[in-house]
């Protein structure tokens, strides 16, 4: 079975969904103010506050992500090394060399939520662009 594969392909995806909750904020302010009517689609805010919403909700039972363990696990079967703590705590010692205890990213995934539910209120979303 190419385990180190299919790894990859979850950290990819992982990567992906990290991107998209991170920068989806932005944008969503951004084109409010810049006026591009796609960044109130109803789908697209949804979708982005679910995503940002199941972080939190994860971070305050205490729990890893599951794409972080399946990556792990599917690491550990291709006979590499899995990841010790979460997703986030491993690249953010890997980038910046700083070790954070998981309650510190619970507030900090916490209160990113409460910025996306202030988007939502801020700039509710749309069900069609007009």
């Amino acid at each position: 079975m190419p385990y180190a594969a299919l790894a990859d392909a979850v950290l990819f995806v992982h990567a992906a969904i990290v991107l998209f909750v991170v920068l989806g904020l932005p944008v969503i302010l951004i084109g409010n103010r810049a006026g591009w009517l796609w960044v109130n689609r109803r789908w697209w805010r949804v979708l982005h506050l679910v995503a940002i919403g199941v972080v939190v909700v994860q971070a305050w039972l205490g729990r890893y992500c599951g794409l972080t363990e399946l990556e792990s696990w599917l690491r550990t079967e291709a006979g590499q090394a899995g990841y010790e703590r979460s997703f986030m705590a491993h690249w953010v010692q890997h980038f910046m060399y700083y070790d954070a205890p998981l309650w510190l990213f619970s507030i900090v995934y916490t209160g990113f939520g409460l910025l996306v539910a202030w988007a939502w209120w801020r700039y509710p979303p749309t069900r069609r662009v007009r």
